[in-house]
């Protein structure tokens, strides 16, 4: 009998990794001649992968790179990136009692993610959880990535579940498209790094807090994605 699968986003999903992302930023700049000074604003950046971060950095500061130069501070900011992934980084609250409760209930786990797999791989093992999951696919596992689809249902199938039994949790427009699009239920988290406010993304199930996903609410979920309930979330706790 197959096992009932959650799926995670990385970065802003399952773990807090702006410290350590905006800090490469604020490192690898300065020697390219540009400003770092890289603030929590930049935030919304995140979650389109480390290049996308870039191009996003330096438009706030109204500047647009050629591709030449961006292939260079890219190839750095990988370079230190992985050097200094696990810094500041760390789970969200809540995180390990979510994979508790939900591995008690019977369910598995796969990780989703735009992040070279790698790196993914690397940081997961870092913060003591890549262990946990059955699949960890990266923005590089596939010649496609999310919103794609494809990205989401092959990760699935890596982790040996199946799309009816499958449940997508992230924190971003790319996560609630990909699960759109493969017909997967949406568990949306406020916490992570969408420039819009996850309650504007419509997730069948939105929360502000890990304690608020419970395998109860997760398994009516599957049964009847379309009414999936509205469920109250406590404030998240303190790191």
């Amino acid at each position: 009998m197959t096992a009932p699968l959650l799926v995670f986003d990385l970065d802003g999903t399952l773990a807090d990794t702006a410290p350590d992302l905006l800090a490469t930023l604020d490192a690898v700049l300065p020697p390219h001649g540009f400003r770092g000074e890289i603030d929590a604003k930049f935030r919304a950046g995140i979650g389109h992968g480390a290049r996308s971060l870039i191009e996003y950095a330096f438009a706030r500061q109204g500047i647009t790179l050629d591709a030449a130069k961006l292939d260079t501070i890219f190839a750095d900011f990988l370079r230190h990136y992985e050097a200094n992934i696990c810094v500041k980084t760390r789970l969200f609250p809540g995180a390990l009692s979510l994979l508790d409760r939900f591995e008690r209930s019977g369910w598995a786990f796969a990780v989703c993610t735009n992040k070279p797999v790698r790196m993914s791989e690397l940081l997961l093992t870092r913060l003591g959880v890549a262990e946990r999951f059955a699949a960890i696919k990266g923005g590089d596992s596939y010649p496609y990535k999310k919103p794609d689809p494809a990205h989401l249902l092959d990760t699935i199938a890596a982790a040996s579940g199946v799309r009816d039994k499958a449940i997508l949790v992230g924190d971003s427009r790319t996560d609630r498209d990909a699960a759109l699009r493969a017909n997967v239920p949406f568990i949306g988290v406020t916490f992570g790094y969408t420039p819009v406010p996850m309650a504007e993304l419509d997730p069948e199930i939105l929360v502000d807090s890990f304690d608020a996903v419970l395998p109860e609410v997760a398994a009516r979920l599957l049964e009847a994605p379309g009414d999936a309930p509205a469920i109250p979330s406590p404030a998240p706790a303190a790191p």
